[in-house]
């Protein structure tokens, strides 16, 4: 290893799989998860899209999501998928900085996502007079523009420092793919107060949003409660708990392994629990806000209806 160490620059990934029939059995599993978040995803962006009953603040900021899901799962199980099957685990010193670049811009912007779309909800439900105004396609734009840019920043921030840190020891990432905090751990410097300014992006990027999702549909439960009708209340309700599902399988294992201390954690437990919200949740996203959306299936039926009366 010291020998790779002083002839390469890559990295070396160690992965997620064993390499034996059964870890082999498992990346087949992989494969068809990412095709399945490719296809689900593909198809919510595309059926937002065509369908103009589904263009309002609340459906564009959810493709925005499935476009996130589907960078997100396509930066980590491609490069996955090659250095098993290849039996080459080496990954660039531009493609580890690329992967982690995309990896935390999108981690970032979709914890903000997550936020607007609650905001998108609390608004409409608690001030549905004021929403036209407070939830504008100009105001949609700007959050949407905004998660992009401040997740990029502070990616660009975090990468170029992990790409710059002084690697003494080996260059085997205990990891999937190309992961900050992991890559730490191979530092020949005291990256402490490094350590710090991630528990704090994290802080930023996905306890805040977290917080302020759970006050806004603290404030919708409350309101929806006083509602006189019965199906309202279903409604509302439905479309809550489909974004609570999808918000606490990406912050739970998410803020698990940023937010505790590394004296908790075991580089298997982070790479089971990244696996939550690098490869499963991409792929659950779709599916939750399809099947229990009458208004995105309604969409959907329209569309197959359409292409339908097109062949005819």
């Amino acid at each position: 290893m010291d020998k790779y160490n002083q002839t390469s620059t890559d990295f070396t990934l160690l992965g997620l799989l064993p390499s034996s029939r059964i870890g082999l059995f498992l990346l087949a599993i992989i494969i068809v998860i990412f095709l399945l978040a490719l296809f689900g995803n593909l198809s919510m962006i595309f059926l937002i899209l065509l369908d103009t009953h589904l263009h309002t603040p609340m459906y564009f900021l959810l493709s925005q999501l499935s476009l996130m899901d589907l960078t997100y799962i396509s930066t980590i199980v491609p490069q996955m998928a090659y250095n098993f099957l290849l039996r080459n685990k080496s990954i660039s010193f531009v493609g580890c900085g690329v992967q982690s670049f995309f990896f935390i811009t999108l981690a970032g912007a979709e914890g903000l996502i997550l936020a607007s779309m609650a905001y998108d909800r609390y608004v409409a439900i608690c001030f549905p007079l004021h929403y036209p105004v407070r939830m504008s396609r100009k105001v949609c734009a700007l959050l949407i523009s905004g998660s992009w840019i401040i997740g990029s920043i502070n990616s660009f921030a975090h990468t170029v420092y992990a790409l710059h840190i002084p690697y003494c020891k080996s260059r085997a990432i205990n990891h999937f793919f190309c992961d900050v905090p992991a890559m730490l751990t191979l530092a020949c410097m005291d990256t402490w107060v490094y350590e710090y300014t991630v528990f704090a992006s994290t802080t930023f990027f996905l306890l805040f949003p977290f917080i302020g999702i759970t006050y806004s549909y603290g404030r919708v439960l409350l309101t929806v409660h006083r509602m006189p009708s019965s199906e309202g209340r279903k409604k509302t309700y439905s479309t809550c708990s489909t974004h609570l599902t999808v918000v606490t399988l990406y912050c739970a294992p998410f803020g698990y392994t940023y937010l505790c201390p590394r004296s908790y954690r075991s580089p298997t437990k982070d790479k089971i629990l990244a696996v939550f919200y690098t490869i499963l949740t991409p792929m659950l996203n779709p599916v939750i806000y399809s099947l229990r959306n009458k208004e995105v299936m309604g969409a959907l039926r329209r569309i197959v209806q359409r292409i339908c009366s097109l062949k005819i």
